[in-house]
């Protein structure tokens, strides 16, 4: 019987992922709600049991892909690679236009940019404490200290090492996690109660699933603007990262 439902969710490998991680977020936003008072967003949670599980897989399998490993649920190696998460990038990008980013007005443009440039700045400073010396890996640490959609984009168009890539996402995984928790306590004392400062503050942050995470905490009807500019944010990394700034830290290292 065992043998028989391995094979059943070998078979469709893709639709047990997704059964899979639906059931981890119902568990996640259960947690929140129980436990935590919706105070500790459920994605924030989910992506806490991801890495757990992630770990977990890893070390009952000695391999190097977590739960993919495992034949049941190798599925997850798809959902999670780079096909499905470059379609994720452009879907989010199709809702929003430039017409709606300078609604934002120059404060929102101003962040944006400035968000941008910040996070690389501030990977690339860390990977070359770090140890980095070179360009690429330089400018995808960067990226992942924007998101962790930009890090692997980058580090992908440049040919960045594995390891190089997994650092990236580990670093944006880290930052989305700390928006998400962090945004519900710290929203009243620097007035995050508007769609203009949730526009700004998308804009400064960029990651999305962190930015909606937290608004989402703080009040729902504020995250389609914080996740509007932190869409763009994502779209403006992923073109700068591979070119600009890698054209930028090639001079300067």
């Amino acid at each position: 019987m065992s043998q028989a439902l391995e094979k059943l969710l070998a078979d469709y490998a893709l639709v047990t992922a997704f059964a899979l991680v639906g059931g981890l977020m119902v568990l996640s936003y259960f947690i929140s709600g129980k436990f935590t008072g919706r105070r500790i967003h459920g994605s924030a949670i989910a992506i806490f049991l991801g890495l757990v599980l992630a770990y977990l897989g890893g070390v009952a399998t000695e391999g190097d892909h977590g739960l993919a490993d495992i034949p049941a649920l190798a599925g997850i190696g798809l959902m999670g690679g780079a096909m499905i998460r470059d379609l994720a990038i452009v879907s989010t990008a199709m809702g929003v236009s430039w017409r709606e980013l300078r609604e934002a007005g120059p404060g929102g443009l101003v962040a944006l940019l400035l968000g941008v440039a910040i996070s690389f700045f501030i990977g690339a400073v860390i990977g070359y404490l770090g140890g980095y010396r070179d360009a690429v890996s330089l400018a995808t640490i960067g990226g992942g200290a924007a998101t962790y959609i930009v890090g692997p984009v980058t580090g992908t168009a440049l040919g960045a090492s594995s390891e190089v890539i997994a650092l990236s996402v580990a670093a944006g995984l880290v930052k989305s996690v700390l928006v998400m928790t962090a945004t519900p306590f710290v929203a009243r004392r620097i007035g995050l109660d508007n769609p203009r400062s949730a526009m700004v503050f998308g804009g400064l942050l960029g990651t999305t699933s962190g930015v909606a995470g937290g608004l989402a905490a703080t009040d729902p009807k504020l995250v389609p603007y914080g996740a509007m500019t932190a869409t763009f944010y994502t779209g403006i990394g992923c073109l700068v990262g591979p070119s600009i700034v890698y054209f930028v830290l090639r001079a300067l290292v």
